[in-house]
């Protein structure tokens, strides 16, 4: 995390800029710091002090799942450290809130020193954290060997280990539901899966998932694989596996990944169910890609898509949380210099694209694993969904430039005919379909309330859904399993129109117990048309099996 030091510094300098304009505000937060931090040393050394312990500072550190073990408390020295680091954060808060930044201005502070802060957490370093010490001397210092072992191994690879990795492999037991891939090109491989029963909808759907991960986020184990769910369903289902770009394919943009592999994808699911239309599904930037892609062929006339859902995704780019910190015009003129089309091709790191994510929750993504891995010298546990974060992709440059510019910089896609692929404006109110919207409450990548603006771009048929927890687990959350809840509301009509806001919409939404995967699936089967005898996927002469599912793009690290 030293990469947020110079970022940290200027907001420092920033925030200290404003609080000066105000020396009444800044002189009494200077004595709130200075008073908390005395009551801590008066406590540390037994003496009485002027003023009783916080109690809010109290249940905050006792709250904290970094000094959760009873370490933590049971020495005066450790327990001083735990509660001198919430103070120093909860002061920093009220400090940001007192100074009155604009709002960009408040963000970058708020980010950056919240990062710096938790990487001087107590707990991140050996002589500071009582538990690892108390494992140092229980295992006579081998907890330490091994964690210096795993730290140099995951400095060599250049990553941090977050689980065992041997304990996974796609094609045993990830990604193993039954298919063939029938169609493949520079860019993706498009998967057909065997069907669950011996019939299935005319109307098949089309998945697109994120390239900026794996696909098998969608199908990950036989019990929390969306794509098995979908088949259950009895849907003809088809996926998008994208490639791990070499750099060779580096100057490929945007609009290539819409037309060779979206609707190119589309057209071919179409010919071989001989249905005129499908439906489609796009997850996170997949369903952006999705979305742009739709909205070129409707520019051209076509509408080959019935319904479209889409699942943590941004259309309209107004609020992008904290990773938008990242994202300043100087970055992206970086970018754009860095990956110019006339210039060697070269792709953007997966590996860096996933520390950046992760970053984004810093003390559950990067610390938690630092400490228990490097200072304590576990083994990595095996868990599924960190095995598929791990397994990054690599971008194009031109597409990642593009992106950055056109969505996260400028939101163009918010304003009709601002973006253009292929020379050809796109509006996505162009787009003729029933939209099925899922956002998920704890999102820190894609926020709920921005994933909640697209409803107002487009026309058709709008179900929006909140799921519970984030950007992974609030997808994928198994029926099976029957686990937290959702928010809906039916919604109809073709035009927009005005609404009450993001929250006026939670507050009068149902609120359901259990997987949002039921509630899409009765949505989806009804405009999924009538039964048919399932295909025979190994049979159609044009496209002929290429290989068994997961196929060989999703094998690529």
């Amino acid at each position: 995390m030293n990469s947020a030091a110079g970022p940290a510094a200027r907001a420092w300098a920033t925030l200290v800029r404003a609080l000066e304009r105000s020396p009444d505000t800044w002189q009494a937060l200077g004595r709130e710091l200075t008073e908390g931090h005395l009551v801590l040393w008066q406590s540390l050394l037994g003496e009485p002090a002027a003023a009783s312990p916080d109690p809010e500072l109290q249940a905050c550190a006792a709250r904290d799942r970094r000094f959760s073990d009873a370490a933590w408390q049971s020495h005066p020295w450790f327990d001083y450290l735990r509660q001198a680091q919430v103070l120093n954060e909860r002061w920093l808060e009220r400090a940001i809130a007192a100074a009155a930044l604009d709002p960009a201005s408040e963000r970058h502070a708020r980010f950056f020193l919240r990062q710096w802060l938790q990487s001087m957490s107590p707990a991140n370093f050996v002589p500071t954290n009582p538990e690892v010490l108390q494992l140092a001397a229980r295992t006579g210092g081998q907890s330490l060997a091994r964690g210096l072992k795993r730290a140099a191994e995951d400095a060599q690879r250049g990553a941090l280990t977050m689980t065992d990795e041997r304990a996974f492999e796609v094609g045993r037991n990830l990604a193993t539901t039954p298919g063939v891939v029938i169609h493949r090109n520079e860019l993706v491989e498009l998967i057909h899966y065997r069907p669950a029963g011996p019939k299935v909808h005319a109307r098949p759907l089309v998945i697109v998932p994120p390239f900026i991960n794996k696909y098998y986020i969608l199908d990950l184990q036989p019990e929390n694989s969306f794509v098995r769910f979908a088949l259950e369903q009895g849907l003809d289902v088809y996926l998008l596996s994208w490639r791990n770009a070499p750099a060779a394919l580096g100057h490929l943009g945007w609009e290539d990944y819409a037309r060779r592999g979206v609707l190119e994808s589309i057209a071919i699911a179409r010919e071989v169910s001989r249905s005129a239309q499908v439906n489609t599904l796009g997850f996170c930037v997949g369903g952006t890609l999705l979305s742009t892609a739709l909205a070129l062929a409707a520019a051209r006339g076509e509408q080959p898509s019935a319904s479209t859902t889409l699942l943590a995704t941004m259309l309209d780019f107004s609020d992008v949380g904290d990773i938008g910190v990242y994202v300043d015009q100087d970055y992206v003129e970086a970018c754009e210099r860095r990956f110019d089309p006339a210039a060697t091709p070269a792709v953007m790191s997966g590996r860096d694209l996933a520390f950046t994510f992760a970053s984004l929750r810093a003390n559950d993504l990067v610390w938690r694993f630092v400490v228990d891995h490097w200072l304590k010298g576990k083994e990595p546990e095996p868990f599924d969904l960190l095995y598929w974060n791990s397994d990054g992709t690599s971008l194009p440059g031109v597409l990642y430039a593009w992106y950055l510019r056109h969505m996260y910089l400028e939101n163009n896609l918010r304003h009709p005919g601002r973006v253009r692929l292929e020379g050809v404006p796109l509006d996505l109110r162009d787009i003729r379909c029933s939209w099925y919207l899922v956002a998920a409450e704890e999102d820190h990548i894609v926020p709920w309330h921005t994933a909640w603006l697209a409803r107002g771009l487009l026309r058709g048929h709008r179900t929006f859904v909140l799921a519970a927890s984030g950007h992974i687990a609030g997808i994928v959350n198994p029926a099976s399993k029957n686990r937290r809840h959702y928010y809906a509301a039916p919604e109809s009509g073709t035009a927009p129109g005005r609404t009450t806001g993001a929250d006026g919409w939670q507050a009068a939404a149902e609120r359901h117990a259990g997987s949002w995967w039921t509630h899409w699936a009765a949505w989806v089967r009804k405009r999924s048309g009538r039964q048919v005898p399932a295909p025979d996927i190994e049979a159609n002469p044009a496209y002929p099996p290429l290989d068994a599912a997961p196929g060989r793009y999703v094998l690529e690290r």
